[in-house]
């Protein structure tokens, strides 16, 4: 197997504001860990070219074997941990793990989802991916670039869990079994809301509900009797005779 090189150069502790020139200059600033003896706590600060190792990242992958060339020291190491700005997501920091060809190692391995889930295709389902990545135990030399799932079996409320991944030689799973990787539910049904125009078709039917009735209309009230402000006689009408005196 050809191993993956990185060339990295020595650095000493910056600033913020030097890290930010270093940056600037096409250069991504990381630590080893597992150096040399002679390091301090076994950490080394260094420096790798941008471009080459975003073109490495974009080739392999960040969960490969890698031979970090350091001068005139090789070793084999993986990446620890990639730092990127949140906004850009531009590298900004990178961490290698030093490792012993010879015992294994604790590392994150992704999961990818191949086939088509019938529950998706022909029932409308929703395919859920809950865990995208499994923590394994192996010997550098079998790191798995990735796990393949399959879900071309997966119907609606159906479900993989990580005890259903395939093996792997040399491979020793160590997330929960039990943990879901992915389901396909089944679609969620929202009631429609009533439209903007359908309430304003209804405003007028619950204004007309309390409208007064027409003038001689079934139901209508008369004024009462000797109401003050009782509606006046028609022009050139007689008036009413007075209760108790004779017509003339």
């Amino acid at each position: 197997m050809q191993n993956t090189i990185v060339e990295a150069q020595l650095r000493e502790q910056l600033s913020r504001g030097k890290l930010s020139d270093l940056r600037k200059s096409g250069a991504i600033p990381g630590i080893l860990y597992g150096g040399a003896k002679t390091d301090k706590g076994g950490q080394t600060l260094l420096a790798v070219n941008e471009k080459s190792f975003v073109k490495m990242l974009e080739k392999e992958g960040s969960n490969v074997l890698l031979e970090l060339k350091m001068g005139s020291d090789n070793m084999n190491v993986v990446i620890k941990e990639i730092q990127r700005n949140y906004v850009t997501r531009k590298l900004i920091h990178v961490d290698f793990q030093r490792v012993d060809m010879t015992k294994k190692l604790e590392v994150s391995v992704p999961l990818h989802l191949m086939g088509e889930a019938p529950g998706v295709k022909l029932n409308g389902g929703i395919l859920e991916h809950m865990t995208r990545e499994v923590r394994v135990s192996c010997l550098p030399t079998d790191i798995p670039h990735q796990i393949d799932v399959d879900i071309s079996k997966l119907d609606i409320g159906s479900g993989l869990t990580v005890a259903d991944l395939p093996a792997l030689s040399g491979v020793q799973i160590l997330t929960d079994p039990h943990q879901l990787v992915a389901n396909v539910v089944a679609p969620t049904i929202l009631e429609e809301a009533p439209t903007a125009e359908a309430a304003a078709t209804a405003e007028p039917e619950v204004i007309a509900k309390g409208k007064k009735p027409e003038e001689g209309e079934e139901g209508a009230a008369a004024p009462a009797a000797g109401a003050k402000g009782g509606t006046a006689p028609a022009k050139g009408a007689a008036p009413a005779a007075a209760k108790g005196t004779p017509a003339k």
